[in-house]
């Protein structure tokens, strides 16, 4: 059959050519993603609330509470984003942000954990159509020259995102009550779908997309089965039969997509586009930084209550330094990639975030916030210098009229990465018996992001061998 990723792009209509992204588009865009990833990470700090409230969730409850959107949201990425690509890009956002609303709402009104968890699912799958909708429309608008820029901010947005969620999460746990949170995502669904209908123009469908029910099926269960075990594995085992039944599901299933993605003529994606090393190294780069970042955000937030005695809401503000390098390095990336290729900003990003983990591994009760800020900035600069030429390396790696798709791929690399990161970094806080003594975390802690620091510079060797050896401009 013929590659899809090979079929030249359409001509794009005249009311979207490239070059039409105006600001306003743009910030409304960024807005939906910043809201969409927040989520990832806000439920987290409400737990002890969750654990304490009339609910009365059991472990696994909560366990579900906090991972069924993820699961959702990433197991959901890259059909979406196909399905933008074909049935319109503008449209699909509006009922992102429609779903979100809605799970938010059965959420704040839950009577009971199963509600919850189902509230939870439907925001995710709402999540799962802003963000590839988001890039694709920013692609499509944004000429080759500005492309870099736009996708920058929207990198950009994503980080801030995991940022607002702690803050978020923070203060509704100390200040205001889970219920409050999700609340408040209502009015803000809204006013963004608004402001979407307002300022975003729509843009031309693919003409060479068609429905793969099948081939959905199979990699939606596929990536379930896979997030499942690598987020449940720190808690049940990672040698226990629950655990090895869901890798081996998805493995098989796997498998399987790519089979039938080989011999259907409608498939949902090609998978010998993975037959381009810079793509691949695009892919696990994006994977590496993000695997890095929630390792880090995982243990940061303990770190600070447990070891430095700092309540939710000063927690949450406390991460506020890994805002400065994601919000000033995205330029410096830009540039630097316009110069002189993807490889040295990847590269210098990534180990930087390694060698940042590296130093807040160091840290312990005597360790100043000062200095542990500064590891958070350097983590911050590495994560602002490499996510842009990341995502732009998977998006580039297919044509224009798939960006819903790429960006699919690549945020589905992020959140299997952010899962591994918290799965990784509690395996081994768990195997060194962390618990709610400052003492006993602390101790646990180091060697936690040595292990997390250490696996992101092997990777970061790997991602560069990718990029030195990969073929091919990108677009």
């Amino acid at each position: 059959m013929s590659s899809p990723a090979l079929v030249p792009p359409p001509a794009a209509p005249a009311d979207t050519a490239p070059g039409a992204l105006r600001r306003s588009t743009l910030l409304a865009l960024c807005a939906c993603v910043l809201v969409a990833q927040s989520m990832v990470a806000a439920v987290n700090l409400l737990v002890p609330q969750l654990a304490a409230s009339s609910l009365h969730p059991s472990a696994t409850e909560l366990l579900w509470t906090v991972d069924t959107y993820v699961i959702v949201f990433a197991g959901l990425l890259i059909p979406a984003g196909a399905l933008g690509d074909r049935r319109g890009r503008k449209g699909l956002l509006l009922a992102g942000l429609a779903l979100f609303a809605a799970g938010a709402a059965l959420s704040a009104l839950a009577p009971s954990p199963a509600l919850l968890i189902a509230g939870r699912g439907v925001s995710g799958a709402g999540a799962a159509c802003i963000m590839p909708a988001t890039m694709s429309v920013l692609v499509q608008l944004a000429g080759p020259e500005r492309r870099a820029r736009a996708l920058a901010s929207w990198t950009l947005a994503v980080g801030l995102g995991g940022l607002a969620g702690n803050v978020g999460g923070g203060a509704a746990g100390q200040y205001l009550s889970w219920r409050a949170l999700f609340w408040l995502m209502v009015p803000l669904a809204a006013l963004l779908a608004w402001t979407v209908k307002v300022a975003v123009p729509r843009t031309g469908r693919s003409p060479h997309g068609h429905p793969d029910p099948r081939g959905t099926l199979l990699l939606v269960a596929a990536l379930v089965a896979l997030l499942a075990g690598i987020i449940e594995g720190p808690a049940h085992g990672w040698t226990s039969p629950r655990i090895l039944v869901l890798f081996a599901v998805g493995a098989a299933l796997t498998g399987l997509f790519t089979w039938y993605a080989l011999r259907s003529p409608v498939a949902l994606f090609d998978p010998r586009v993975f037959r381009s090393r810079r793509l691949r190294a695009a892919v696990l780069g994006t994977g590496t930084g993000f695997f890095g970042l929630f390792a880090l955000f995982y243990a940061n937030s303990q770190y600070l209550q447990y070891v430095k005695g700092y309540g939710p809401a000063v927690t949450g503000l406390a991460i506020v330094p890994l805002t400065l390098g994601m919000a000033l390095f995205p330029k410096v990336s830009t540039r630097w990639q316009a110069a002189s290729g993807p490889r040295p900003a990847v590269t210098t990003g990534l180990f930087l975030i390694g060698a940042g983990l590296l130093g807040a591994s160091t840290a312990d009760a005597a360790t100043p916030y000062a200095l542990y800020a500064c590891w958070l900035l350097v983590i911050s600069a590495g994560t602002g210098l490499c996510m842009p030429a990341l995502t732009v390396g998977v998006v580039s790696a297919l044509p224009a009229h798939q960006a819903g798709l790429g960006s699919g791929l690549g945020t589905s690399a992020r959140e299997i990465g952010a899962a591994l990161g918290v799965a990784v970094t509690g395996t081994v806080l768990a195997v060194h018996e962390a618990d709610a003594r400052a003492g006993s975390f602390a101790d646990a802690m180091s060697p936690a992001l040595r292990t997390a620091g250490a696996l992101v510079l092997v990777a970061t060797v790997l991602v560069t061998v990718g990029y030195r050896t990969g073929a091919g401009p990108t677009r």
